[in-house]
């Protein structure tokens, strides 16, 4: 299968949305999540990058997205993959895993 090497954002802010009181800061997630990937997924290429919400960059798409997730009260850390949410508040890796998987990712043995 031709993989194409996939981008994960994770959507964010520094200050813990309120309905996710005692769960890890978005920052925390991305980093705890480019750590699983890169080990469920080794030697396979992907991208990851973690957008603050209320200062996102210059990139159309991401700055879009980010005025979504305030607008529409979602719940972050918000993970996509592609254009596509993948997990809200508190991301579940199972999830995130098997979306990878349909793009062609094979996990490390």
């Amino acid at each position: 299968m031709d993989r194409r090497s996939v981008e994960i954002v994770v959507y964010g802010a520094e200050q813990l949305c309120p309905s996710c009181v005692n769960l890890p800061s978005s920052k925390e997630t991305y980093e705890w999540l480019e750590a699983a990937v890169s080990r469920k997924f080794a030697d396979q290429p992907f991208s990851i990058s973690y957008v603050d919400i209320h200062n996102p960059p210059d990139d159309e798409a991401k700055r879009d997205f980010a005025m979504r997730v305030i607008e529409e009260d979602m719940f972050y850390p918000v993970v996509l993959i592609g254009d596509e949410v993948v997990g809200e508040g508190n991301p579940k890796l199972k999830t995130i895993f098997a979306k990878m998987e349909d793009c062609g990712y094979t996990p490390a043995s």
